[in-house]
C-alpha cells in the first residue's frame, strides 16, 4: 500500500499566513515560519507555501520568508506564486524548495514544465490547477481562482503531465473553504486521465472527510488542507491515527 500523505499548505499574503473561502474574503492567520516550524513537528508530511497573489501583482515571490520557512522545517516543501520563468524556478529552490508549483505561467506558457522537467527533473515540477464548474464543466482559472481561461481542466491536467509534470494538485475553487468535504467527483475525474501523483485540495472540514477522500478516491496520493489545520480544528496527530485506525496507510508520528 503506498502511504498516504496529509499535507498543510500555507497562502501567504504580505508576509503573513491568510485563509478565505472560494479563493475570496481573506483572513490573516499567522507567521509563515512559526506555522511551518510547527507543522513539521506534528508530523505533516511536506508542506506546500504559496505566495497567493505574486502572480496576480505580477512580482517575484516573497523569498526571505520562504528562506526562513524552509530553514525550519525537515519535511519536503513544494512552493508556488510567480513562478514564470526557468529562473523563478532556480530561485526558489536556492531558498530551499524541494518542488516548485506552476499554476498561472503554465498557463502563459506551457513549454515552461518541459524545459523545467528536463532541467530539474519531472519530480521537481508540480501542477497546481485552480479547477471550478462553469455551466457544469471543470473549468482552469488562473491569477489566484480570478480569471477563467476558458480551458477544460482534465484535457489541462493531462496535458501538463504529458509535458513533464509529475505531481499535480488539484485545487477545487467550488468546495475551497467551505468544509463540507473534497470535491470527490473532481478528484477521479483527474485521478482517471493521469498517472503521477495527484493531491486533493479544497473542502476539508473535518476528519471523516479525509477518510472519505481516501476510502472513495483510492487512488489519490495526498490530502491538502489549511484553515481546518491552521486553527486547530484537526490536529495532524490525531487525524493520522484515526485514518489508520480505518485501514489508510499514513506515516505515524
Amino acid at each position: 500500500m503506498i502511504t498516504k500523505r496529509i499535507i498543510p499548505c500555507l497562502d501567504v499574503k504580505n508576509g503573513r499566513v491568510v485563509k478565505g473561502v472560494n479563493f475570496a474574503g481573506l483572513n490573516d492567520v499567522s507567521d509563515p515560519v512559526a506555522l511551518a516550524k510547527y507543522y513539521s513537528e506534528s508530523g505533516a508530511d511536506e508542506l506546500v507555501f504559496y505566495d497567493i497573489t505574486a502572480s496576480f501583482e505580477g512580482r517575484a515571490l516573497f523569498t526571505d520568508i520562504l528562506t526562513r520557512v524552509a530553514s525550519e522545517i525537515f519535511i519536503p516543501l513544494t512552493v508556488g506564486g510567480g513562478i514564470n520563468t526557468l529562473e523563478d524556478f532556480d530561485r526558489v529552490l536556492k531558498c530551499g524548495a524541494d518542488k516548485v508549483s506552476v499554476n498561472s505561467g503554465a498557463i502563459k506558457n506551457p513549454q515552461l514544465i518541459t524545459e523545467a522537467a528536463k532541467r530539474y527533473g519531472d519530480q521537481c515540477v508540480v501542477l497546481s490547477a485552480d479547477v471550478k464548474r462553469v455551466d457544469g464543466v471543470f473549468r482552469v482559472f488562473s491569477k489566484g481562482g480570478r480569471e477563467n481561461t476558458g480551458m477544460e481542466a482534465i484535457e489541462w491536467i493531462r496535458r501538463c503531465v504529458d509535458m513533464g509534470a509529475g505531481e499535480v494538485v488539484v485545487n477545487s475553487i467550488d468546495t475551497d473553504g467551505v468544509k463540507k468535504g473534497f470535491d470527490l467527483e473532481m478528484l477521479k475525474a483527474v485521478c482517471n486521465a493521469v498517472n503521477v501523483p495527484v493531491i486533493a485540495s479544497g473542502g476539508a472540514g473535518s476528519t471523516e472527510d479525509f477518510i472519505e477522500l481516501f476510502k472513495k478516491v483510492p487512488t489519490v496520493d495526498a490530502g491538502l488542507a489549511a484553515s481546518v489545520f491552521h486553527f486547530g480544528e484537526i490536529k495532524i496527530p490525531d487525524l493520522k491515527r484515526e485514518l489508520h485506525k480505518n485501514d489508510i496507510t499514513v506515516r505515524l508520528v
